[in-house]
C-alpha cells in the first residue's frame, strides 16, 4: 500500500468509498502520535481537517499501522469541529461585549474565553468542558460576595456566557458519552478518550482491520493463548447479547522496523504470483513461499541495517505468506481449536466477523475484513477447489487446509447474495471425534455409545440426521473410529470433512472419493450417485456418505440393499426427526418407499437450547429403528420404534422399554447371525452394556488421572482393537463372551497402557 507515500507529512486526501468521502491523513513524519485519542495535537489537526472537509464520513490516519475511525466516531469529532466553527464566527462570544468596565475588571477579558475556544476546544473538548464547569462554580461564589452593582452586572453577563458555552458542549455526543467517566478525570489526561474513540487498526501490509484496544467497560470472561504469539480474550459487554471474541494476533505486536520490512517484502512478493498448478499442493506451495519470504526479508533487513533473530525471521515470513498466498486472519482464527464456525457477511467491510465458540457460543469479533480481502479469498477458493464461482454458479463449497487446521468453506456471491460475497467456514476438530469424547460432553450417554458400537459391528445401515450445526457429521466421523481396522472403508464426499488422512496414518484401509457438489452446475467432477455406484465395484467395503442431498439418494439405497448384510453403510442427511428423514428421502429425493426400508437405524442429533435461549448444547435426541412391516406411512403404521430417547429433565439419552425388553427387530436381526446370541436377548444386552461400560471407563480414567488423550481417536482405536481381541480370546478360552472376564482383561490392559506413557502421551499423529 503505497498510497500514503505520495502525501507529505500531515497532508490529507479525500477518496470515495461508494457514496462516502473518506478523509485520509498521512502521519508519516508528523510530530504527533497517529491516534486522535492519544494526542491532543493529533486531535486538533483532525478537527482542522474536518472543518476543511465537512463531507468526510470516515477518518483514516496513515502510518505503519493505519488507524480508522468509523462513521459514528467521525460524527462525534465533526460535532466538535462544527461547534468550533460556530463559536469562531460568534463575535459576541469572542469579544464578550464587556467593554464598559473592562479596565476595572480585567479578569473578564476575552483572553479566558479565547483560550478555551481557540486552544483547548480542538485539542481537548472534554478538558474544556471540565474547565468551564469549574469556572462557573467559582464565578457563582464570587457573584454572591459582590457588593457593587456594576461588578455584579458584569459577573452576571460573564456567568451567562460561560453557561451558554457549557450548554453547547453538553449538546455534543462527545460530552454526553464522557459523563460516566468524568469522576476523577484530570484536565489534560487523554485516558477518557479511549472510552469514546476506538479505531480499527490495520498494519500497512494488510487490508483486514482490527479493534486492537479491548473494551474498557467489558467484563473479561476468559483469556488464553493460541500458539506462542496469539492472545484471545472473551469479554461480556454491558447491554450486548453477544460476547466479544477479542483477538490479538502476532502481526499487531511488531516493531516499526518489522512493519517496514513486511510492507516492503509484501510489495515485492506480490509480484511472484503462484501459478494455478501450485494450488494442487497448497502446503508445498506455502513452504516454497515461506522460503522465498525468508530470503527476501533477510535481504531487506541487511540492506536496512536491521538485525533479526532466527525466530523473528520465521515469524515475519509466516505472516508475510499469510497475507500474500494465504487467507490472513482467517488462518489465525482457525488455529484456535475452540472455534467451531466463522461467518463473514456481505457487504464485506461493513460488519465484523462472527464466530461460534465451543464455550461461549455465538460471539462477535474485533476483526473487520475489507472488500479486497473478500475478493482475494474468493479467487483463492475458486482455484483451490477447481469449481466455478460466477453468476451461473453463485455458491461454492470447498475445504481449506492450513498447517494447523481444516475447515469446510461455503462461499456465496451475486446474484444469490445481492450485496456480494459472503463466507461461512466450519472448522473441523484437529482429531476425529470419538464416542468417549461425546460421553464426556454429554452429546450421548454411555449406553448410546455401546448400542451404536454394537450396531456398527452388526453391519447395519445408519442415517445420522439433524439440522445444520447439529453435530451429525461429527457423530458420523466418530462412528468411523468404531469400524474395525481390518475392514475396507470407502468415503464419498463433495467437500472433504471426514478425517480420512488421520485414519490412514493409523493404518485404516480407507479410500476417499470426492464428487461434484450438488449445488454446482458445471464441473468435471463425477456426481455423488456415480461415485456410489463406482464404490460398489471396489469389493466388500463399509460405505460412508458425507451427506445425502440429491439424486445420489437412489444410488445410496441401492448400496444399502446390496451391502446391508455385508458391512456398515452410513451417511448424514438433513431432518429434524425420523419422519422428517422419511419425508425428505421419499418425497424430496424421490426414493421409492419400499427402498427406504433398507434404512435400519436413524440417529437424530440437534442443538438443545437453554430456557433463556442464550446457550445451546448438541445432543443426540433419538436412536430409532425402521421396521419393515409398514406399507405407506411408517409413522401411522408404527414403522418407527425409538430405542433411545432424550430426556430434557435429566439431560441424557435414555433407553426405551422396547430396547430394555429386547423388542428390536434390528438387534434381533444382528443376533440371528451370531450363534451365541440367537434367541438370547440377555447375551445381546450384556454385550451392549459391556461396550457402554468400556466407553464410560475410558472417560472416568481420563478425568480421574487427567489424561485427555485417552479419549482421542488414536487411543480409542487401540482400545476398540483390544476389546475385539480380548473378546475373541475369551471366547476361545471359555466358549462364550463372558462380559465380566472381557472387562477385567480389558481394564488390566488399560492400566498397563497408562503406565506405559509412550502409548498415550502422543495425542496427535
Amino acid at each position: 500500500m503505497d498510497f500514503n507515500r505520495k502525501l507529505k507529512p500531515c497532508e490529507h486526501e479525500i477518496i470515495k468509498e461508494g457514496n462516502s468521502d473518506v478523509l485520509r491523513i498521512n502521519c508519516f513524519g508528523c510530530p504527533h502520535l497517529p491516534t486522535i485519542e492519544s494526542s491532543s495535537t493529533g486531535m486538533a489537526l483532525v478537527i482542522d481537517k474536518l472543518i476543511e472537509v465537512p463531507s468526510a464520513s470516515k477518518i483514516v490516519l496513515l502510518d505503519r499501522r493505519n488507524y480508522e475511525y468509523n462513521y459514528d466516531q467521525t460524527s462525534i469529532l465533526k460535532e466538535i469541529a462544527n461547534l468550533y466553527k460556530y463559536l469562531i464566527h460568534e463575535k459576541n462570544i469572542i469579544n464578550l461585549s464587556l467593554n464598559r468596565s473592562i479596565g476595572a475588571y480585567s479578569e473578564f477579558s476575552s483572553v479566558n474565553i479565547q483560550r478555551l475556544i481557540m486552544g483547548r476546544l480542538k485539542q481537548d473538548p472534554i478538558g474544556a468542558y471540565v474547565e468551564i464547569k469549574r469556572m462557573i462554580r467559582e464565578e457563582k461564589i464570587k457573584l454572591e460576595k459582590t457588593e457593587f452593582f456594576n461588578e455584579s452586572s458584569i459577573r452576571t453577563d460573564y456567568l451567562e456566557l460561560l453557561t451558554k458555552l457549557l450548554r453547547l458542549l453538553e449538546n455534543t455526543k462527545m460530552i454526553s458519552l464522557s459523563k460516566e467517566y468524568l469522576n476523577g478525570h484530570e484536565v489534560g489526561s487523554r485516558e477518557i478518550y479511549r472510552y469514546i474513540l476506538k479505531p480499527t487498526l490495520t498494519p500497512d501490509f494488510m487490508f483486514t482491520k482490527i479493534m486492537a484496544t479491548p473494551p474498557l467497560n467489558g467484563e473479561e470472561l476468559d483469556s488464553y493463548s493460541v500458539g506462542k504469539e496469539t492472545e484471545v480474550n472473551i469479554f461480556k459487554i454491558p447491554g450486548e447479547i453477544q460476547n466479544l471474541y477479542h483477538l490479538n494476533p502476532p502481526e499487531f505486536k511488531l516493531s516499526e522496523d518489522e512493519y517496514e520490512l513486511l510492507d516492503l517484502a509484501r510489495n515485492a512478493l506480490i509480484e511472484t504470483k503462484p501459478e494455478k498448478d501450485n494450488f494442487v499442493d497448497p502446503s508445498r506451495m506455502r513452504q516454497t513461499f515461506i522460503n522465498i519470504g525468508k530470503d527476501l526479508i533477510n535481504e531487506l533487513a541487511n540492506h536496512k541495517g536491521i538485525e533479526l533473530s532466527s525466530g523473528q525471521l520465521n515469524n515475519l515470513s509466516k505472516i508475510l505468506v499469510r497475507y500474500t498466498v494465504g487467507f490472513g486472519l482467517i488462518e489465525v482464527l482457525l488455529e484456535d481449536p475452540k472455534i467451531q464456525d466463522i461467518t463473514i457477511n456481505g457487504p464485506i467491510g461493513e460488519s465484523p466477523i462472527f464466530v461460534v465458540h465451543q464455550d461461549y457460543d455465538e460471539c462477535i469479533t474485533n476483526i473487520i475484513p475489507n472488500k479486497e480481502d473478500g475478493e482475494s479469498w474468493a479467487s483463492k477458493f475458486r482455484i483451490l477447489s477447481g469449481r466455478p464461482l460466477d453468476e451461473a454458479n453463485p455458491i461454492l463449497d470447498t475445504e481449506l487446509s492450513t498447517e494447523k487446521a481444516r475447515a469446510r468453506v461455503s462461499v456465496m456471491n451475486k446474484p444469490l447474495n445481492p450485496v456480494g460475497l459472503a463466507f461461512a467456514l466450519r472448522r473441523h476438530r484437529d482429531n476425529p471425534w470419538t464416542y468417549p469424547l461425546f460421553i464426556k460432553n454429554r452429546m450421548m450417554s454411555p449406553l448410546a455409545a455401546g448400542l451404536l458400537s454394537f450396531l456398527v459391528d452388526g453391519n447395519r445401515t445408519i442415517l445420522f440426521a439433524g439440522t445444520r450445526s447439529s453435530g451429525k457429521t461429527s457423530v458420523l466421523g466418530s462412528t468411523l473410529v468404531e469400524i474395525m481396522r481390518k475392514y475396507r472403508i470407502i468415503t464419498i464426499e463433495d467437500t472433504q470433512e471426514l478425517q480420512v488422512d488421520y485414519l490412514r496414518k493409523l493404518n485404516y484401509n480407507i479410500q476417499p472419493m470426492k464428487v461434484r457438489s450438488a449445488l454446482t452446475k458445471t464441473t468435471s467432477e463425477l456426481g455423488a450417485d456415480e461415485g456410489i455406484r463406482t464404490s460398489l465395484r471396489f469389493g466388500d467395503s463399509a460405505l460412508i456418505i458425507g451427506e445425502v442431498r440429491s439424486k445420489e439418494a437412489a444410488a445410496l439405497y441401492e448400496a444399502m440393499r446390496i451391502g446391508a448384510l455385508s458391512n456398515v453403510v452410513a451417511g448424514t442427511i438433513h431432518g429434524a426427526d425420523p419422519y422428517g428423514v422419511f419425508d425428505r428421502v421419499v418425497n424430496d429425493l424421490k426414493v421409492p418407499r419400499t427402498s427406504f426400508k433398507a434404512t435400519d437405524i436413524i440417529v437424530v442429533s440437534n442443538p438443545v437450547r437453554s430456557a433463556d435461549g442464550l446457550t445451546k448444547n448438541r445432543r443426540i435426541l433419538q436412536i430409532t429403528e425402521v421396521r419393515k412391516h409398514w406399507e405407506k406411512d411408517p409413522l401411522r403404521e408404527k414403522g418407527f420404534v425409538d430405542l433411545m430417547k432424550y430426556n430434557s429433565k435429566t439431560d441424557t439419552l435414555e433407553p426405551t422399554q422396547d430396547l430394555i425388553n429386547g423388542d428390536s427387530e434390528t438387534l434381533k436381526s444382528i443376533a440371528s447371525n451370531i450363534k451365541e446370541y440367537i434367541g438370547n436377548w440377555d447375551a445381546v444386552w450384556d454385550n451392549i452394556m459391556l461396550r457402554a461400560k468400556i466407553k464410560q471407563t475410558l472417560v472416568s480414567y481420563s478425568e480421574t488421572m487427567d489424561i485427555p488423550s485417552l479419549l482421542e481417536a488414536s487411543f480409542v482405536i487401540k482400545s476398540n482393537d483390544m476389546f475385539h481381541q480380548i473378546s475373541g480370546s475369551v471366547k476361545n478360552e471359555i466358549g462364550s463372551h463372558d462380559p465380566k472376564k472381557i472387562f477385567f482383561e480389558w481394564e488390566e490392559w488399560l492400566k498397563r497402557s497408562i503406565k506405559n506413557k509412550s502409548m498415550w502421551q502422543s495425542q496427535y499423529i
